[in-house]
C-alpha cells in the first residue's frame, strides 16, 4: 500500500494556513518516501479552506519525483475547458506526474454558490468527463451535449505531458461504480464515507463491470481520499481530535467516525490500514488535522511498518 498526503487546505483551529505549512507538508512527505501528494475541491466550506489547483501548483517543485493527484477536482461546477486547461498546466509543469480524480462534489452549498441545480451534479458530470477526456487527449469533443456547449473542435494549447489519467471518484454505490468501469482510469474511494469491508465489496462489483466494459481489475488502479488522521496515544487527546475537531468540521457523530479513520493511537491506525490493504486497496490519501509534519513522521515510523495485509 503506498502512502499519500492531502496538502493542509482546511484551518482547522488556531494554526494558520500559509506557504510554510504547505511546504513543510511536503517535505516531510518526501523525506519519508510518501508516493503522493494531493488536494481536493471545495468552493464554500464549514472553515476556511484554501483553493486546492493553487495550492498545488504552488507545490510543484518541491514534490521530487511524487505524484501529483486532485482527489477530487469538481469537473461540473469548474467546467470542462477551465478544468482541462488547469490539468494540462498542472502535468506540464510537473513533468507528467498528475493523476486527476474527477467528481461532482458533495456539496449543495458549492453549487448553491455558482447557481447550478445540485440535482444535475450526476447528468452534467457524465458530460464533462467526456468533453474533458476529448480536450486532454487532443480529439474532437462528443457532438451531442447539453450542459457545456463548447465548440466539439477545441484544441488545448500547451496540451499535456502525456495522457493524463483520469479517476473517477465514487463512494462505492452501484451506479457510481458504473460510472468508474465506464469512464475511468482508475477508482478514488472516500475513507470517511466507507469501510475496508465497503470497500472490499465495491471492488468486486467494481471487477464485475470492469469485465462487462472488457478491462480487468488488476489493471485498474484505486487509493482512498480523504483518510483524517490524527495519531496519538493519549486518550484525551484522542477524544478532542475527533469530537472537538472533525466532528463539528464535518457534521458527523464523533463515535461513527472513530473507527472510519486513522485517529488514534498507531495500532488502530495500523490496523485499519492492514484491513484496507487486505481489501485491496492500493493508496491511502491521509489528512492530518494539524502539525503535519510530526504526523506525517508518526505515518512513516510508527504506523506504516505495522501495516499488513495477511
Amino acid at each position: 500500500m503506498d502512502l499519500g498526503i492531502h496538502l493542509p487546505l482546511i484551518q482547522f483551529g488556531s494554526e494558520q494556513l500559509s506557504l510554510a505549512r504547505l511546504r513543510e507538508s511536503v517535505d516531510a512527505a518526501r523525506e519519508h518516501g510518501f508516493s503522493a501528494v494531493s488536494v481536493n475541491d471545495h468552493f464554500i466550506f464549514s472553515k476556511p479552506w484554501l483553493d486546492g489547483p493553487t495550492a498545488l501548483a504552488s507545490m510543484i517543485e518541491r514534490t521530487g519525483d511524487m505524484t501529483i493527484a486532485t482527489t477530487i477536482t469538481n469537473a461540473v461546477l469548474r467546467g470542462p475547458v477551465p478544468v482541462a486547461k488547469t490539468l494540462g498546466a498542472l502535468d506540464v509543469l510537473s513533468e507528467g506526474r498528475l493523476i486527476a480524480a474527477l467528481g461532482p462534489g458533495s456539496s449543495k452549498r458549492d453549487y448553491d454558490a455558482v447557481d447550478v441545480p445540485f440535482d444535475e451534479r450526476w447528468k452534467r458530470l457524465d458530460e464533462a468527463v467526456a468533453i474533458l477526456r476529448a480536450l486532454l487527449r487532443g480529439e474532437r469533443g462528443p457532438e451531442k451535449r447539453r450542459y457545456y456547449r463548447t465548440p466539439v473542435d477545441l484544441e488545448l494549447a500547451p496540451p499535456p505531458r502525456r495522457e493524463i489519467p483520469l479517476w473517477i471518484g465514487s463512494w462505492g454505490s452501484m451506479v457510481g461504480l458504473r460510472r468508474v468501469a465506464r469512464s475511468g482510469d482508475g477508482w478514488l474511494a472516500s475513507a470517511y464515507n466507507t469501510t475496508p469491508e465497503l470497500f472490499a465489496e465495491a471492488r468486486r462489483e467494481l471487477s464485475k463491470e470492469l469485465a462487462e466494459n472488457g478491462r480487468q481489475i488488476d489493471d485498474f488502479p484505486n487509493g482512498l481520499a480523504t483518510m483524517w488522521t490524527w495519531v496519538a496515544e493519549d486518550r484525551a487527546e484522542v477524544e478532542r481530535a475527533l469530537r472537538q475537531v472533525m466532528a463539528p468540521t464535518l457534521n458527523r457523530d464523533p463515535d461513527a467516525l472513530r473507527d472510519h479513520v486513522c485517529v488514534g493511537p498507531a495500532e488502530h491506525c495500523a490496523k485499519l490500514l492492514s484491513r484496507y490493504a487486505e481489501a485491496g486497496c492500493e493508496r491511502v490519501y491521509f489528512w492530518p488535522l494539524g502539525d503535519e509534519r510530526r504526523q506525517i513522521e508518526l505515518l512513516a515510523t510508527e504506523v506504516g511498518p505495522r501495516v499488513s495485509s495477511s
